[in-house]
């Protein structure tokens, strides 16, 4: 509690309301200095983190485990996000194997007791279908295989905002309910975009062949086919034979192809050898952000790009 301030003048005490101003003004200052959201969300990568930083606003912290544009599959965990994942109230992730080398962090927290919510959970998972080109062995590779890469579909990120803005209003007591709303609005008018996008291009030119298998959500939602990859498979990790490029290059060729499309972890070198002179070699930026972290922005340029290659 505190007591009116007083001044000792002419051997009596008297009362100072500037001292009772100034003690009050300095317990708000150390008020202020610790208030602010007090649920902390760790989101494992950026795309999906620039979502989750939408829905959730000023109502919690909100950090990316993965900074913006590393392979999920190589990038070292420091023990601060170490400790940030163990800490956290709650961990959204993708699952389907996209964390890579934050597995056994990951394993741990959970055993602990720290509550996640797993993206690919609240999605129709898209599995690789039967295409030439692709070996069998590696488990990312062999035809069944789960896609991770749902952040290709708007209206997939419109399922996992529904589903998370459940999950913070029940086990964070997060009222979103009104952002979800918002963010799943915008999310149809960007697939309604694209999707007018890319009618500029012929049906016949709608053929993709990527660095690797990460179109796969794009392709079903947009009526696009996927050709073939230059590396067969989900993880940007896994190598390539002399025999995959030799299928993929019969496909191009087979196919007409106009543009091949090069991404993080493929060689546009080997893209363009597969090529020749015939065929346009394109980059796409699949796994980071944009410089204003937006994943409408990150969408409308991988259309982008896209279509003005393939009209």
């Amino acid at each position: 509690m505190i007591g009116v301030g007083r001044l000792r003048k002419g051997g009596q005490w008297v009362a100072c309301p500037m001292l009772v101003t100034l003690l009050l003004v300095g317990t708000l200052s150390c008020q202020s200095s610790t208030s602010g959201p007090g649920k902390h969300i760790v989101v494992t990568y950026s795309v999906l983190g620039s979502i989750v930083k939408e829905l959730v606003g000023d109502k919690a912290t909100v950090t990316v485990s993965i900074p913006n544009g590393l392979d999920p599959h190589e990038w070292e965990q420091s023990a601060k996000r170490i400790e940030a994942i163990n800490k956290a109230d709650l961990v959204v992730e993708n699952g389907l194997g996209l964390e890579g080398s934050m597995q056994k962090t990951l394993q741990t927290a959970r055993k602990s007791g720290v509550k996640f919510f797993t993206a690919s959970d609240y999605i129709t998972v898209r599995h690789v279908g039967p295409r030439e080109g692709i070996p069998s062995g590696d488990p990312d590779q062999v035809i069944g295989a789960a896609d991770p890469h749902l952040w290709m579909d708007p209206i997939a990120m419109k399922s996992v905002v529904s589903g998370l803005a459940s999950v913070l209003m029940k086990d964070l007591n997060l009222d979103v309910s009104s952002q979800a709303l918002e963010l799943e609005s915008r999310l149809d008018s960007l697939n309604a975009e694209i999707a007018d996008m890319v009618e500029a291009i012929p049906q016949e030119d709608r053929k993709l062949v990527t660095g690797h298998e990460s179109m796969g959500y794009f392709a079903q939602r947009y009526g696009f086919e996927l050709v073939g990859v230059i590396i067969s498979s989900l993880s940007t990790q896994a190598y390539v034979t002399a025999e995959d490029l030799a299928a993929v290059k019969k496909a191009i060729e087979d196919n007409h192809v106009k543009a091949i499309f090069t991404e993080l972890g493929t060689s546009p070198a080997v893209a363009k050898a597969m090529g020749a002179k015939t065929v346009e070699v394109v980059e796409l930026t699949t796994h980071a952000l944009p410089s204003d972290r937006s994943y409408f922005t990150f969408l409308r340029n991988i259309a982008s790009v896209i279509v003005d290659a393939l009209k």
